[in-house]
């Protein structure tokens, strides 16, 4: 725990710093626009945001479905919130899949098991995320939304690449089981050599087993192709309606008549999240507020561009990491699933 109190600590600094920057230029003009925005417009982003976690909680449900019948949407919808927040306490968001595998164990689940479904949960995620890529690629190449960021495009094609590949490998590793035992022998070999492992024939033959435990709980889920696409289709609506949500946002501060159609949103959005992966800080802090004034400044302007940038990074960061910090504290274990 002493690590994520550092981290908070950085984050909230960093944070301080962020806002700082915000409104040092125009603060009286973005606290009117914040004091004037469209209460139940706001809500409705709050809203959006909380239905797309809520889809986001039965993508995962659905993988697990696939291994058992006794973890509760309750529980998955928790671990959404608990993933949200460690993701954004840790530098490229890698302390949330780490926590879903402990949690996944307490509620008992077996390692590989616990691995196998957080693996094809983050396959099954990918493969959304790489579908909006394409997607927003398309779109923007046929209606050139952005032609102001072109340094920004090009490592917004950097990173659709990136996405695909780790989508590519993750798959591999998932279901080539010779593939696998290859490289774990290989590894092992080399650990060996390097005198950090002992007994080379031991270890190989223990991940072995794990390696063969692994592949069996991957085959085991390609019997449900039903479920898969199931969960594929929740992360695709669990992506619209966050990368939706800035729409609300700006047009709570100027109306449902504004230049940012839902179109543009969610492209802007998808573009920002590609960003965000290219920046090592928590939660990806600094380049995600960038992102976001260079590709909805392509939009909107001065103190309601900023205004936005304060309410949508509360709404999607803050607020998911506070619910997700209480929620940790309070979460309970589901019944045994082993």
């Amino acid at each position: 725990m002493k690590g994520v109190k550092k981290n908070s600590i950085i984050l909230l600094a960093i944070t301080i710093i962020i806002v700082a920057f915000v409104l040092k230029d125009d603060f009286n003009a973005i606290m009117e626009a914040l004091l004037k925005a469209n209460l139940l417009i706001l809500v409705l982003a709050f809203l959006c945001q909380i239905v797309a976690i809520m889809f986001e909680a039965l993508a995962y449900k659905k993988v697990v479905d696939s291994y058992t019948d006794h973890y509760s949407y309750k529980s998955a919808l928790k671990m959404q919130f608990i993933t949200k927040f460690f993701n954004g306490i840790t530098p490229f968001s890698t302390g949330g899949q780490p926590m879903q595998i402990y949690l996944l164990k307490k509620d008992g689940f077996r390692l590989t098991k616990a691995t196998n479904i957080i693996m094809q949960n983050f396959i099954l995620y990918q493969a959304a995320l790489v579908t909006y890529g394409i997607v927003a690629l398309v779109i923007n190449w046929q209606w050139n939304l952005f032609p102001e960021v072109t340094l920004l495009k090009n490592l917004i094609v950097l990173g659709f690449f990136m996405n695909t590949l780790v989508m590519l490998g993750l798959i591999v590793v998932s279901f080539s089981s010779k593939f696998n035992h290859v490289m774990i022998d290989k590894i092992i070999a080399l650990l060996a050599k390097l005198k950090i492992v002992k007994d080379k024939e031991k270890k190989q033959a223990e991940w072995s087993e794990r390696v063969d435990d692994f592949h069996q709980g991957t085959t085991y889920l390609k019997q449900h192709k039903r479920l898969c696409f199931q969960s594929y289709l929740y992360n695709l609506i669990y992506l619209t309606l966050n990368y939706l949500m800035p729409y609300f946002v700006i047009a709570s501060l100027l109306g449902f008549n504004n230049p940012v159609t839902p179109v543009g949103a969610i492209c802007s959005s998808a573009y920002i999240l590609i960003i965000g992966s290219f920046v090592p800080i928590p939660g990806a802090s600094g380049g995600i507020e960038y992102g976001y004034l260079r590709f909805f400044g392509s939009f909107i302007k001065g103190s309601i561009l900023k205004a936005s940038l304060l309410i949508w990074r509360f709404i999607s960061y803050y607020f998911l990491m506070i619910v997700g910090a209480v929620t940790f504290n309070i979460k309970g274990s589901d019944k045994k699933c082993e």
